[in-house]
């Protein structure tokens, strides 16, 4: 009972930084016991048991897109969209997980305002997947996180606060959700820091996912608990809800974390609790105490058989799957002698590998370290600068390799280059093209750099006297005097063998 859906997938952004906070309070006597659950919207042109279409919540007009099926009218029938269960497929293959040929959907009973069934259709005893891991980088190198099980549910709708009164947007109410729970084995920030990042990363690989944190499309849930180091047993934990972004995560987890480290001090026993996070005060609020399965009366949803997968269906997808960034991260520092640092960089983000990839196949006999350099520090500055990710540049991946190779051939000093750069950002074109038209490349020409040293010798003959009478240290000096002449353009060892000649032919009288 499987509904056919073609996806529409827009190419994500180029995500260029995320602010975090490192600089956690716990105390050393204690050690983190953190475990993420992270909800994830699927790029599906329409929702997860309806034929309604996916709209940018940012952009819609309220309640413009729903029906009888998803705002849960007597007499309706959900049935599976296909294109959904492909998605978390690839996920879950993509995280090594063990799929399930048969798993259940259920009916999770609650009430909430922006829940217009009054129950949430999700699995329970039986998820599409268990099992798996995701590799981190730690400090202490990779970790991997194992994974308890991925499944899917429908999203809820949105409410909205405004002059005292709470209005729902059943726009969202359900859109198909995958949910992804770690175990508890994140201990520190830096750890759960990097298990969010990468994986928002390789959603964004398989392109189940934008991974735009502003429109909410990924949201977590954090799991803190505390103990003492070397200890197995699991403690009383808290879990943080609906934390939206990476900053808003990690602050409130580290508040958590010093929060049972203080009360654990003076004796105050931790209470399992659900919270919420306070952007404004910077504290986490308890909302109810912690639920256990059984208060949400979990039954099998009656108007869904078990989904039942075709193990051809699983084969198919599993060769589908890309290369994966922690994959491409090891090939890059193995085969093209990346640091492992830049690798991590340049493999996080779809978007850019595919780019610099492209630049190292458009001059193979350059380094790719080199490429790998200006991609990061220098390309990366000006994107930072203007806004823009890669997609909506006019830079193209061999713009950037002739220009890389123009500067290690020595036809353009790294500062020239700099600005070339930023021009081709803007306004494309050949990087030749362009040195030529702003009359920025390194001259080799004898006659001019002549000039230029006969023109620094005039201007400084007491320098010149000095350098002559044995103060051979001003060599350098009178050398940096002809390159600010040129601008920088002068080819510094052909400057430098003119210097000496003249200097050996120099006279007062000849330069009066």
């Amino acid at each position: 009972m499987i509904r056919d859906e073609l996806a529409a997938l827009d190419k994500p952004d180029l995500a260029l930084g995320i602010p975090y906070p490192m600089n956690s309070k716990v105390r050393s006597q204690y050690e983190a016991v953190i475990g993420l659950e992270i909800h994830a919207e699927m790029l599906t042109r329409s929702k997860m048991f309806c034929g309604c279409a996916l709209v940018d919540l940012t952009l819609a007009e309220p309640n413009t897109s729903v029906c009888e099926i998803c705002t849960g009218m007597p007499g309706t029938l959900p049935v599976i969209n296909e294109r959904a269960v492909e998605f978390a497929l690839r996920v879950a293959l993509a995280l090594d997980c063990q799929i399930a040929e048969r798993s259940v959907f259920a009916r999770k009973n609650y009430f909430y305002p922006d829940l217009p069934k009054g129950y949430q259709i999700s699995q329970y005893e039986l998820p599409l997947a268990s099992g798996g891991f995701l590799p981190i980088e730690t400090p202490d190198g990779e970790k991997r996180i194992n994974i308890r099980r991925v499944h899917l549910e429908e999203d809820t709708g949105k409410l909205f606060h405004e002059d005292g009164f709470s209005l729902v947007d059943f726009n969202r109410a359900g859109v198909p959700l995958l949910e992804i729970v770690s175990e508890p084995e994140l201990a520190s920030l830096e750890e759960v820091k990097a298990y969010a990042t990468t994986l928002r990363s390789l959603l964004r690989y398989l392109e189940v996912n934008s991974g735009d944190m502003d429109k909410g499309v990924i949201r977590f849930e954090a799991n803190v608990s505390i103990r003492p180091p070397g200890s197995r047993d699991l403690s009383t934990r808290t879990e943080i809800k609906n934390l939206n972004s990476f900053r808003s995560m990690l602050r409130a987890v580290e508040f958590e974390l010093d929060r049972q480290s203080s009360l654990t001090d003076q004796g105050v026993p931790i209470i399992q609790e659900t919270l919420g996070w306070d952007e404004t005060t910077g504290e986490t609020v308890s909302q109810r105490s912690k639920e256990e399965a059984h208060d949400y009366r979990y039954f099998p949803e009656p108007d869904l058989p078990p989904l039942v997968l075709d193990p051809g269906w699983i084969a198919e997808i599993r060769r589908s799957l890309p290369e994966l960034p922690f994959v491409k991260q090891n090939r890059y520092v193995l085969e093209m002698r990346l640091s492992p640092y830049l690798a991590q960089v340049i493999a996080a983000e779809k978007e850019v590998a595919e780019f610099f990839e492209a630049a190292v196949s458009g001059e193979p006999e350059l380094p790719p370290s080199r490429i790998a350099n200006w991609l990061t520090s220098e390309l990366f500055g000006i994107l930072n600068e203007v806004g823009l990710s890669l997609a909506e540049t006019k830079i193209t991946p061999l713009a950037l390799a002739r220009l890389v190779a123009m500067v290690e051939r020595g036809e353009i000093n790294t500062t020239s280059a700099k600005s070339v750069l930023g021009e081709i950002v803007r306004m494309g074109g050949d990087p030749q093209d362009i040195v030529s038209s702003l009359g920025v490349g390194i001259v080799k020409d004898r006659t001019a750099i002549t000039a230029w040293v006969e023109q620094v010798l005039h201007e400084n003959p007491e320098q010149v006297e000095q350098y002559l009478s044995g103060k051979h240290a001003l060599e350098k000096w009178l050398l940096g005097q002809v390159m600010r002449t040129a601008s920088g353009r002068a080819e510094p060892t052909l400057a430098r063998d003119i210097l000496l000649e003249s200097l050996s032919r120099w006279s007062p009288d000849t330069h009066a």
